[in-house]
Protein backbone atom coordinates (compact mmCIF):
# COMPACT_ATOMS: atom_id res chain seq x y z
CA UNK A 1 0.00 0.00 0.00
CA UNK A 2 0.91 3.40 -0.61
CA UNK A 3 1.36 5.87 1.77
CA UNK A 4 -0.97 8.71 2.45
CA UNK A 5 -1.04 12.36 0.44
CA UNK A 6 -0.84 15.02 3.03
CA UNK A 7 -4.23 15.90 1.80
CA UNK A 8 -5.59 12.32 3.02
CA UNK A 9 -4.82 12.81 6.27
CA UNK A 10 -7.85 13.74 8.95
CA UNK A 11 -7.28 15.04 11.93
CA UNK A 12 -8.60 12.23 14.56
CA UNK A 13 -8.10 9.69 12.59
CA UNK A 14 -7.33 6.02 13.67
CA UNK A 15 -4.84 3.49 12.25
CA UNK A 16 -4.81 0.31 14.03
CA UNK A 17 -1.84 -1.30 12.00
CA UNK A 18 -1.86 -4.97 10.66
CA UNK A 19 1.34 -6.27 11.33
CA UNK A 20 2.41 -7.32 14.34
CA UNK A 21 5.66 -8.73 15.54
CA UNK A 22 7.23 -10.46 18.46
CA UNK A 23 10.47 -9.32 19.47
CA UNK A 24 13.31 -12.39 19.97
CA UNK A 25 15.88 -12.36 21.86
CA UNK A 26 18.57 -11.31 18.68
CA UNK A 27 16.38 -8.59 17.80
CA UNK A 28 17.60 -7.15 21.18
CA UNK A 29 21.07 -7.69 21.30
CA UNK A 30 21.97 -6.60 17.73
CA UNK A 31 20.26 -3.55 18.10
CA UNK A 32 21.70 -3.02 21.61
CA UNK A 33 25.25 -3.53 20.17
CA UNK A 34 24.98 -1.89 16.59
CA UNK A 35 24.35 1.43 18.50
CA UNK A 36 27.04 0.68 21.27
CA UNK A 37 24.65 0.31 23.67
CA UNK A 38 26.52 -1.56 26.48
CA UNK A 39 24.02 -1.54 29.06
CA UNK A 40 24.23 -4.39 30.98
CA UNK A 41 19.85 -4.77 31.31
CA UNK A 42 20.09 -5.07 27.49
CA UNK A 43 22.87 -7.45 26.82
CA UNK A 44 23.95 -9.05 30.20
CA UNK A 45 21.53 -11.98 30.99
CA UNK A 46 23.46 -13.01 34.42
CA UNK A 47 23.16 -9.26 35.55
CA UNK A 48 19.39 -8.86 34.17
CA UNK A 49 18.56 -11.51 35.98
CA UNK A 50 20.10 -9.90 39.25
CA UNK A 51 17.81 -6.41 38.26
CA UNK A 52 14.09 -6.15 39.55
CA UNK A 53 12.62 -7.68 36.31
CA UNK A 54 14.78 -10.29 36.95
CA UNK A 55 15.73 -11.22 33.10
CA UNK A 56 17.05 -8.73 30.01
CA UNK A 57 14.39 -5.91 29.23
CA UNK A 58 13.87 -4.76 25.41
CA UNK A 59 16.32 -1.77 24.60
CA UNK A 60 13.18 1.16 24.69
CA UNK A 61 14.71 2.62 21.10
CA UNK A 62 14.03 -0.36 19.97
CA UNK A 63 10.58 -0.39 21.33
CA UNK A 64 10.41 3.29 19.88
CA UNK A 65 11.59 2.25 15.91
CA UNK A 66 9.59 -0.94 16.17
CA UNK A 67 6.32 1.37 17.10
CA UNK A 68 6.95 3.89 14.40
CA UNK A 69 8.39 1.40 11.77
CA UNK A 70 4.67 -0.41 11.99
CA UNK A 71 3.21 2.93 11.22
CA UNK A 72 5.08 3.37 7.57
CA UNK A 73 3.24 1.05 5.24
CA UNK A 74 -0.01 2.55 6.75
CA UNK A 75 0.48 6.42 6.61
CA UNK A 76 3.92 7.19 4.84
CA UNK A 77 5.31 4.87 2.35
CA UNK A 78 6.36 6.66 -0.55
CA UNK A 79 4.61 10.21 0.55
CA UNK A 80 6.63 11.71 3.89
CA UNK A 81 9.53 13.95 3.23
CA UNK A 82 11.05 13.05 6.37
CA UNK A 83 10.47 13.57 10.38
CA UNK A 84 10.92 16.98 11.62
CA UNK A 85 10.32 15.93 15.63
CA UNK A 86 9.88 13.35 17.99
CA UNK A 87 8.55 14.01 21.56
CA UNK A 88 6.75 13.26 24.59
CA UNK A 89 8.50 9.60 24.44
CA UNK A 90 6.90 7.53 27.04
CA UNK A 91 7.55 3.33 28.48
CA UNK A 92 5.02 3.05 30.86
CA UNK A 93 5.97 -0.97 30.88
CA UNK A 94 9.33 -2.69 30.10
CA UNK A 95 9.03 -4.67 26.85
CA UNK A 96 10.57 -8.59 27.24
CA UNK A 97 12.20 -11.14 24.75
CA UNK A 98 9.04 -12.99 23.47
CA UNK A 99 6.51 -9.69 23.60
CA UNK A 100 4.59 -9.49 20.58
CA UNK A 101 4.34 -6.02 19.62
CA UNK A 102 1.25 -3.62 17.74
CA UNK A 103 0.89 -0.54 17.10
CA UNK A 104 -1.98 2.40 16.72
CA UNK A 105 -1.53 5.74 15.47
CA UNK A 106 -3.61 8.49 15.52
CA UNK A 107 -3.98 11.44 13.76
CA UNK A 108 -3.72 14.83 16.23
CA UNK A 109 -3.44 17.62 13.37
CA UNK A 110 -2.12 19.05 10.25
CA UNK A 111 -1.28 22.35 8.62
CA UNK A 112 0.27 23.20 5.24
CA UNK A 113 4.17 24.43 5.51
CA UNK A 114 4.79 27.95 5.45
CA UNK A 115 7.77 27.43 3.52
CA UNK A 116 6.97 25.00 1.40
CA UNK A 117 4.07 24.76 -1.49
CA UNK A 118 3.91 21.05 -2.27
CA UNK A 119 4.22 19.80 1.25
CA UNK A 120 2.29 19.74 4.45
CA UNK A 121 2.75 19.09 8.50
CA UNK A 122 1.04 16.15 10.00
CA UNK A 123 1.44 15.05 13.76
CA UNK A 124 1.38 11.43 14.69
CA UNK A 125 0.54 10.14 18.07
CA UNK A 126 1.90 6.64 18.05
CA UNK A 127 0.73 3.94 20.88
CA UNK A 128 2.39 0.47 21.02
CA UNK A 129 0.52 -2.34 23.00
CA UNK A 130 1.96 -6.32 23.60
CA UNK A 131 0.01 -9.38 23.89
CA UNK A 132 -1.76 -8.88 26.40
CA UNK A 133 -3.41 -4.92 25.66
CA UNK A 134 -0.77 -3.02 27.77
CA UNK A 135 0.59 0.36 26.36
CA UNK A 136 4.21 -0.07 26.01
CA UNK A 137 5.25 3.37 24.60
CA UNK A 138 3.86 6.27 22.65
CA UNK A 139 5.58 9.23 20.78
CA UNK A 140 4.79 12.30 19.03
CA UNK A 141 5.86 12.55 15.56
CA UNK A 142 6.09 15.63 13.30
CA UNK A 143 6.35 14.92 10.35
CA UNK A 144 6.58 16.58 6.46
CA UNK A 145 4.29 15.19 4.36
CA UNK A 146 4.12 15.43 -0.01
CA UNK A 147 0.78 17.28 -1.00
CA UNK A 148 -0.53 14.98 -3.99
CA UNK A 149 0.93 15.87 -7.48
CA UNK A 150 -1.41 18.03 -9.27
CA UNK A 151 -2.89 16.49 -12.51
CA UNK A 152 -1.68 17.19 -15.49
Amino acid sequence: MAGLWFEQFEEGAVYDHPVTRTIIEADNLWFSNLTLNTQPLHIDFHKAAQSEHGKPIVNSLFTLALMIGMSVTDTTIGTTIGNLAMGGINFPRPVFHGDSIRARTTIKSKRESKSRPNAGIVVFYHEAFNQNNELVATCERTGLMMKAPKAA
